[in-house]
């Protein structure tokens, strides 16, 4: 995959470019420090993935979110992981409002476990989408805190399988990790959909609209 590795911090960018440079997965073909700079080097470039922090100049905030909507738009070939430092369940709800397919919400402590990372950049590379478990329980809390929240009507372990969903993780591969059989697994799936009214027609990733979902029957 060629990438594109976008971070303020020049020491940060170097080690993480050295961390994923580090294997035959992944090729840096070009780094930014600064939202219009990563806007410049993805148009020039045409990488297939895109890893960037949220907090980049010129305004320091959600800099790094309002790129990667913007790299969707224009390039929806090119997937992208957005790297934070904290759990926040607002930035996450930002990022996939326009749809969840080819992107990524991962912390920064993940940035240390390569395979991790670099699995989460394959998932993007690849149309799917990936959000670190710590937003999970993030984002299930505060819709756990919401009147007549669809969330509340997921049993303890259809909110376990959920939390695997998000990590981009496949039937199989959840049913391994929860030691149960695939087909409870499926059925989990099923049952988590069905509570959270997503169907078959929607144009965005229903594995990770699951853990969104509620937001839209949030009380006004």
């Amino acid at each position: 995959m060629r990438l594109v590795l976008a971070d303020d911090n020049y020491l940060v960018r170097e080690g993480v470019r050295r961390l994923l440079d580090d294997g035959p997965e992944v090729e840096t073909v070009g780094t930014a420090a600064s939202a219009p700079e990563l806007l410049a080097r993805v148009a020039q470039l045409r990488p297939d993935v895109v890893l960037t922090d949220i907090r980049m100049p010129p305004g320091f905030s959600t800099d790094g979110i309002t790129a990667a909507r913007q790299i969707r738009a224009e390039h929806p070939g090119v997937g992208v992981v957005v790297l934070s430092q904290h759990a926040d369940a607002s930035y996450a709800t930002t990022l996939f409002s326009a749809g969840t397919a080819g992107l990524g919400y991962l912390l920064k402590d993940r940035v240390s476990d390569r395979d991790e990372l670099v699995r989460a950049l394959r998932a993007v590379h690849d149309g799917g989408s990936v959000v670190d478990p710590a937003v999970v329980d993030a984002l299930v809390a505060a819709g756990r805190r919401t009147r007549d929240s669809p969330v509340n009507r997921l049993t303890g372990r259809e909110l376990d399988v959920l939390r695997e969903m998000a990590q981009g993780r496949t039937n199989g591969a959840i049913a391994a990790r929860l030691h149960v059989s695939e087909s409870a697994v499926s059925k989990h799936v099923a049952a988590i959909f069905a509570a959270l009214g997503l169907h078959e027609s929607r144009q965005v990733d229903r594995r990770v609209s699951a853990v969104l979902a509620w937001l839209e029957h949030r009380d006004p």
